[in-house]
């Protein structure tokens, strides 16, 4: 579990990588940072930063910022009461990333899965993002992503977001982990 003086040297790693992104967000939205570790403490393999602009019963827009070849884990949003699930569309706004969907299987892929957990990245098919590319995940598609060397973010756009409700194919996943 990260301290308190790791978070806020991850929170101004952040805020650099936006600003030279060009990304502008207030302080207020900062102030609201998560800093997803999946209760895993492979954070810097393993994790992921959000900035949540809106999630409404209707939409969601949030920024998600990777640090160079941190990953986000495998995972799909199911369909919810009333829902079919989560739809997505990441455009990449700086770096490169590597997403996986289910496919066929890409020989040589990019992204290199965190060893202690490499069982667990079940779906090769690679798609490359880079900045002002974008692509639509389908509600309930198994997916994961990866940074490149130089971390990347994506901005997403999607249904109504219930991070709470995804279900990943590492059983030892914690998505939202209980209050401290």
């Amino acid at each position: 579990m990260l301290d308190t003086s790791q978070k806020i040297q991850i929170a101004s790693q952040v805020k650099d990588m936006l600003n030279q992104a060009r990304i502008v967000v207030t302080e207020e939205e900062m102030g609201q940072l998560e800093i997803a570790e999946y209760g895993m403490d492979l954070w810097s393999s393993i994790g992921l930063q959000i900035i949540v602009y809106v999630n409404t019963e209707n939409c969601c827009a949030k920024e998600m910022i990777l640090f160079p070849r941190q990953t986000c884990p495998e995972h799909r949003h199911p369909p919810m009461q009333g829902s079919a699930g989560k739809e997505e569309t990441f455009r990449c706004r700086s770096g490169e990333v590597y997403l996986y969907v289910e496919g066929e299987v890409t020989p040589h892929p990019k992204a290199i899965a965190p060893k202690q957990r490499e069982p667990y990245f079940t779906v090769w098919h690679e798609i490359i993002l880079r900045p002002g590319d974008q692509y639509t995940l389908r509600p309930n598609m198994l997916h994961w992503f990866q940074a490149g060397p130089e971390g990347a973010i994506i901005s997403e756009f999607s249904t109504q977001s219930h991070d709470e409700t995804d279900i990943f194919t590492d059983p030892d996943i914690i998505r939202v982990p209980e209050a401290e």
